[in-house]
């Protein structure tokens, strides 16, 4: 089958086989046998505590293949030590399904600074501990162990985004696809309705998972067919890089497995075509050597359209923890229980964030009907409810129902990002769809305010006053939280975010809006510290930036390398696989990795905290800036620490083993106290 030529496929409910709902999957085999079961057809396996809800992804998978005729059973945060609880509902018809769940695991568990965490916001009672370090792994092998005849298929975020070898940020080194470590049959990357549902028509039908290979959004182990031409980005001396283009089947094959491990140029190279090769109108298979494996990634999965994302969300699901848990309170279903998912996507491309890479940047967009109809299933049955929607958006707050103005362009286009360095003119950015929207929800009987928590994309925003005005005269609590990320040029090029000035303009016109509405709010923006590109003198020029503006931030988040975010890429290999990736022709970019810098950056989003100032001081001192040292309105840190004031006042850096004192680099130079 010529996956590259694929423009549409069957509606995603087209063979759906209605049954009676169980009022929820079942988790034990009591539940089964009061819905008349002997065995389940599929078992999902999930990192996370079983809510019923569509903010979930265990819910929407196992809502949609119950909407099919399967029999789904859940097995929620086991036991991994041994294979038992993974008997729990018997022996899987048809296969088991195992995610992480919700996020990565090891972004759940850690820090950005490497420590564990003490809570999980996914578990009942907020508890953390409840799953393992990268649970996905570990999940497939004990499904092995309980069943080894059983198919074991993997998806969700942290398969998704561990696809190919990729960094891991928490062992710092280059891991294999997690497909090979976890030794399952099929890996679906993305939003994977399309795929699990061919999946799991075609194994209950008695297709092997290996005859899979023609599935979009699919990724397994094969051998590349005689019939398709192989493109080498894997070869470092060539410009190239796999982006000619052929008539005929072709696949790309990415730098093998023990490339990337030992050359991190080809490392930025594989995340370069990667990301390239990630418009289903135009992307081709990739390919990449394991070892004597060669593992084998088809085109994206096909957006779904409006139609097919309303069944998703009109599938009956309970909208509510599992009852097994009692009155336990589980954060992340605290935090949803009332708001509502209008869209998926996100075109913005930032290198920091993992959207693209997993739910693509093709806006999937919800009816006004279907919203309307969630938003008084919210009002009519969920405990608690007061009138108030805390949120109504996605990845973006406003980028519903944004499109490409010509389909036959967006299909062409290999653009990373519709919005960097500048919105493309080919992109409709009419806010009105929305409008109407807010406009529609507020008037549903028993809603008394429509809030919008979710990031509101403000280079967009300045493009419609009229969707500025609605949003501060009717969605916004006080204050709005919003990312401009950075000020400076050199680390907003590396997230291929806007400039500050974009951000000083939304702000205007959100506070004539506010002044007009006879309102007080305030922006809270939010910046990351220790991002690829970033100089010390970026952060102190942020800190600055801060104070002039009468900024004080309460938490300020460091850059987390995530698994196949091209900063990730950046901050591993020290190269821009932004631009062209080959040996002796590449863009370099510094990376921040030390503690001590890492400690640093953040310091300076910071500036205002006494137990910063000592750190502070030295840097300023260091960097020849020792004029923003004292109490003058524009400079940064007291002279002297007020008596008892700051953790680390009057302390020196501790002497390391052999009598050498830390080093760390400030503006590129190696520096020794």
């Amino acid at each position: 089958m010529d996956t590259q030529m694929i423009t549409a496929e069957k509606p995603l409910m087209a063979q759906a086989r209605p049954r009676k709902p169980a009022p929820f999957l079942p988790m034990s085999r009591a539940e089964m046998n009061a819905l008349g079961w002997d065995a389940c057809d599929i078992v999902l396996v999930t990192g996370d505590a079983y809510v019923d809800h569509p903010s979930f992804g265990m819910a929407i998978i196992g809502r949609l293949l119950e909407a099919q005729g399967f029999r789904v059973g859940i097995i929620a945060q086991p036991d991994w030590h041994s294979a038992e609880p993974f008997k729990a509902l018997g022996k899987p018809r048809v296969f088991f399904g195992v995610t992480g769940g919700n996020m990565d695991s090891m972004v759940n568990r850690y820090t950005a600074d490497r420590r564990i965490r003490s809570d999980d916001a996914y578990t009942a009672g907020g508890e953390g501990g409840k799953r393992p370090d990268r649970c996905t792994i570990v999940y497939a092998q004990r499904c092995r162990e309980a069943f080894k005849d059983v198919p074991i298929v993997l998806g969700g975020i942290e398969a998704s985004l561990r696809r190919i070898a990729h960094y891991d940020y928490w062992s710092d080194k280059v891991r294999r696809s997690v497909l090979a470590d976890a030794k399952a049959d099929l890996l679906l990357y993305g939003n994977a309705e399309r795929a699990v549902v061919e999946v799991a028509q075609r194994l209950a039908a008695g297709d092997a998972p290996r005859e899979l290979d023609d599935i979009r959004g699919v990724a397994l182990f094969r051998k590349v067919p005689d019939d398709y031409t192989e493109l080498h980005a894997d070869d470092l001396e060539s410009a190239d890089e796999g982006a000619s283009r052929q008539k005929g089947l072709t696949v790309i094959r990415l730098p093998a497995l023990e490339q990337v491990e030992q050359d991190k140029e080809a490392y930025a190279r594989a995340s370069r075509v990667l990301h390239r090769e990630s418009n289903p109108g135009n992307a081709r298979p990739l390919v990449q050597r394991h070892g004597d494996r060669d593992l084998w990634l088809n085109p994206p999965p096909i957006p779904l359209t409006t139609e097919e994302m309303d069944a998703v969300y009109d599938l009956p699901y309970a909208r509510a923890p599992h009852p097994s848990y009692g009155d336990a309170r589980i954060p992340a279903w605290e935090m949803i229980k009332f708001s509502v998912t209008i869209m998926r996507g996100c075109f913005g491309g930032c290198t920091f964030c993992s959207i693209t890479e997993h739910e693509g940047r093709i806006i999937q967009n919800r009816s006004e009907g279907s919203i309307l109809r969630e938003i008084e299933r919210i009002r009519d049955k969920t405990p608690g409810f007061t009138g108030v929607i805390s949120d109504i958006g996605g990845p973006t707050a406003n980028m519903y129902r944004m499109a490409c103005k010509d389909p036959k362009v967006e299909a062409a286009c290999r653009r990373p990002s519709c919005v960097f360095p500048e919105i493309c003119p080919n992109l409709n950015t009419s806010h009105d769809d929305l409008i109407r929207l807010y406009r529609k929800v507020r008037e549903t009987k028993g809603i008394k305010k429509v809030m919008v928590a979710s990031g509101v994309r403000y280079d967009l925003a300045v493009e419609s006053p009229e969707y500025i005005k609605e949003l501060v005269t009717h969605h916004v609590g006080g204050y709005l939280k919003i990312a401009p990320e950075h000020t400076e040029r050199g680390p907003l090029d590396k997230m291929m975010k806007p400039g500050i000035g974009a951000y000083n303009k939304f702000k205007r016109m959100f506070d004539e809006a506010a002044e007009r509405a006879g309102k007080k709010y305030y922006l809270i923006p939010y910046f990351i510290a220790a991002h690829p590109g970033t100089t010390d003198e970026d952060m102190m020029n942020l800190a600055l930036w801060l104070k002039k503006n009468r900024y004080r931030a309460d938490q300020v988040q460091t850059f987390l390398p995530s698994p196949m975010a091209t900063a990730t890429a950046m901050y591993h290999t020290g190269v821009n696989p932004l631009r062209g990736v080959r040996h002796g022709g590449s863009d370099k970019v510094e990376a921040i990795k030390g503690l001590r810098q890492r400690r640093l950056h953040k310091a300076f989003l910071r500036y205002h905290d006494p137990d910063n100032w000592p750190l502070l001081r030295e840097a300023l001192i260091e960097m020849g800036r020792r004029d923003l040292i004292g109490s003058q309105p524009h400079q940064l840190v007291p002279a002297h620490q007020p008596p008892g004031t700051g953790k680390a006042a009057g302390t020196r850096r501790p002497i390391r083993p052999g009598g050498k004192t830390q080093k760390f680099t400030t503006k590129g130079l190696r520096v020794m106290k």
